[in-house]
């Protein structure tokens, strides 16, 4: 295995990269809304330029590369929001049964506000789908939900799973945008990478698929909170802000399509998912838990 210190912007690296390669995984990416509100042409380079950057280094390979490419659930951009929603005590739910599965891959992305880094993660989703019917690659778009695990140091703007467990366990103060009862499915990495390794080792075709833990696996912002402490043993510290911009308050992805052309599902419940971060995170802060 050789490492390479390089950029995805850098075409003439990339193209050298890929040019032996059977597989990619394409996980490089300008990751926040907020940089993107203050960096649109960063976020557009990164995101846009370079994953058109691999696309081109794989379409130019002698081998018959196979290409995952790291999308997001923000590419269906406010019109999550369109969906009627019932408040209760912990968390919103979908008010339209139409969805109790979930957002599937069909869901519209037009006509609605993204953030600047929604409308460029969704133009690199939709190059890449190009690539696979234009040019015959056979790549697939993820379009992922939030991922935890070990080895994340998230932050308030990207892994926010991470974030409240690393905070928990240093006893800083949380900060709550909007009033903690957004919900989210959850992955823990280990399934994603099976999933990435069901697509790679397939001989699926192009295709875009939902990638998270589905309508089994989910949490709101005051449900991880309540779990934590019970775990922890202590009462988490909260302050609250005001909603950020785009935030959609119930997303949770139909992963039905995966599950049947993919034979994937999740296998690591939020529980026992967030047992395992806390232990490697207990582990990697070492004495700065007390």
């Amino acid at each position: 295995m050789k490492r390479v210190r390089s950029s995805i912007l850098n075409q003439h690296t990339i193209e050298k990269i890929v040019s032996g390669a059977d597989a990619v995984i394409h996980t490089a990416g300008q990751v926040a809304v907020t940089t993107s509100l203050e960096k649109p042409g960063m976020d557009f380079d990164i995101n846009a330029r370079g994953t058109f950057n691999i696309l081109e280094a794989c379409r130019k390979s002698k081998n018959d590369v196979r290409l995952v490419f790291c999308s997001t659930n923000k590419v269906y951009g406010e019109n999550v929001n369109s969906i009627p929603v019932r408040k209760g005590s912990t968390r919103y739910r979908f008010g339209d049964a139409n969805y109790s599965m979930g957002i599937g891959e069909s869901f519209p992305v037009d006509g609605c506000k993204h953030s600047p880094y929604g409308a460029s993660k969704l133009s690199a989703d939709i190059y890449v789908q190009e690539y696979g019917k234009t040019y015959d690659l056979k790549t697939a778009c993820f379009r992922m939900s939030c991922i935890y695990g070990d080895r994340q140091f998230g932050n308030e703007d990207q892994g926010w799973v991470a974030h409240f467990v690393i905070s928990s366990l240093l006893k800083r103060k949380l900060t709550i945008y909007g009033d903690g009862k957004q919900v989210r499915d959850v992955l823990y990495v280990d399934d994603l990478v099976r999933a990435y390794d069901a697509f790679i080792s397939s001989t699926v075709d192009s295709n875009v698929f939902n990638i998270g833990g589905g309508p089994e696996n989910t949490l709101s912002l005051l449900e991880l909170v309540s779990m934590l402490e019970s775990k922890i043993g202590r009462k988490i510290p909260l302050d609250y802000g005001p909603w950020r911009n785009s935030d959609q308050k119930v997303y949770i992805s139909d992963i039905s399509k995966a599950k049947k052309i993919l034979r994937w599902k999740p296998r690591i419940p939020p529980d026992k998912g967030i047992e395992r971060l806390l232990q490697w995170a207990r582990s990697a802060l070492g004495n700065e838990v007390k």
